[in-house]
């Protein structure tokens, strides 16, 4: 094998190239938190309404639970959602530092 063949098998070259993808994708991974948060807030938004118009009038009980079931598991998601912006909100800031800092090491800067 060449040296060229065994770089090429490396998961990761250097700490540098990490960051660097890190940081390309890091943008993406937050607003897409914030977007799943606001579409499963205005799911269970549009469900509260049917759930309290058809669902208890009616008597379905079936129907009923299953909105309910639904209505849980978006507002679950809306906290995970939430919890995981707030997390890379939070590493955005630490991560930006590291590259800048290490840009100083580097000298190119």
């Amino acid at each position: 094998m060449t040296e060229e063949n065994k770089e090429r098998k490396l998961p990761l070259r250097t700490l540098h190239e990490f960051l660097f993808e890190i940081s390309q994708e890091w943008d993406r991974f937050r607003t897409g938190s914030l977007f799943n948060m606001i579409l499963s807030g205005l799911v269970v938004l549009v469900l509260v309404p049917r759930l309290i118009a058809f669902g208890f009038r009616r008597g379905d009980f079936i129907e009923s639970l299953v909105t309910l079931g639904i209505m849980i598991a978006c507002s679950y998601n809306v906290y995970i959602s939430w919890r995981q912006h707030d997390f890379y909100k939070k590493w955005e800031k630490r991560i930006g530092l590291l590259i800048n800092t290490e840009e100083e090491l580097l000298g190119d800067k």
